[in-house]
C-alpha cells in the first residue's frame, strides 16, 4: 500500500470546484475521482491481460479494431495518437497470436486493413464484459437522464476540434459499429 499523507480537503472548497466555481481553484475532487475511475475501469481488463502477456496498448488496439473492422492502421494510428514504432510492436504481436488479421486494401494495395479474429472477438468480448458490470453498476440507481448527463459530460471532456474519424462516428451515434460478417 501505498504511503501518503492525506489532508482531509474542505468539503465546500471540493463542492465548488465541483459546481463549476470558476473562482480559480482546481476541481480536485473531480480530477481525483477521473483518476481513481479510470484506474479500475481499466484495472479489471488489465488482470485479464496480463494472463497472456498483453498491457493496456494491446487492449486499446484490440478494441478500435473489433469495433470498427477493416480499420487503416494510419486511422488506427490517430485513434490512439501513439508513434507507429510504438503500435508496430503491439500490432505484430497481436498479429503474430492470431488476435488480428491485416488485410491489403481492394483499392490501394499498400493499405493495411485490420480485422479482429475469432480470437481476438473472444478476448474483446471478455474485456467489454468486465467493463460494461463496473459501467453497469456505477449507473445504478440513475435514470435514462442521469445516464445521459454522463454521457454529455464524457463528450464534452474530449476535445472539440479532435479531427479523428473514429471519434466522429462515436460522438454522432449511440448504436454499435456496424459489424462485418465474414
Amino acid at each position: 500500500m501505498a504511503d501518503i499523507n492525506l489532508k482531509a480537503q474542505s468539503p465546500d472548497r471540493d463542492a465548488g470546484a465541483a459546481a463549476g466555481d470558476r473562482s480559480g481553484e482546481p476541481a480536485w475532487d473531480i480530477i481525483e475521482l477521473l483518476f481513481y475511475a479510470y484506474r479500475d475501469f481499466v484495472g479489471d481488463p488489465d488482470d485479464v491481460l496480463a494472463e497472456f502477456g498483453f498491457g493496456r496498448a494491446h487492449h486499446r488496439v484490440i478494441h478500435f479494431v473489433y469495433r470498427y473492422p477493416g480499420l487503416k492502421v494510419a486511422d488506427l494510428l490517430d485513434v490512439l495518437r501513439i508513434t507507429k514504432q510504438s503500435l508496430g510492436r503491439v500490432l505484430k504481436q497481436l498479429i503474430d497470436e492470431d488476435y488480428i488479421v491485416q488485410k491489403a486494401g481492394e483499392s490501394d494495395k499498400r493499405q493495411r486493413l485490420l480485422y479482429a479474429t475469432a480470437k481476438g472477438e473472444a478476448l474483446v468480448a471478455k474485456l467489454a464484459g468486465l467493463q460494461t458490470d463496473r459501467i453497469k453498476a456505477a449507473l445504478k440507481g440513475l435514470d435514462a437522464a442521469g445516464a445521459d448527463t454522463v454521457r454529455r459530460f464524457l463528450r464534452a471532456m474530449i476535445d472539440d476540434d479532435d479531427p479523428d474519424k473514429v471519434l466522429q462516428i462515436v460522438l454522432e451515434s449511440n448504436r454499435p459499429a456496424r459489424r462485418e460478417t465474414r
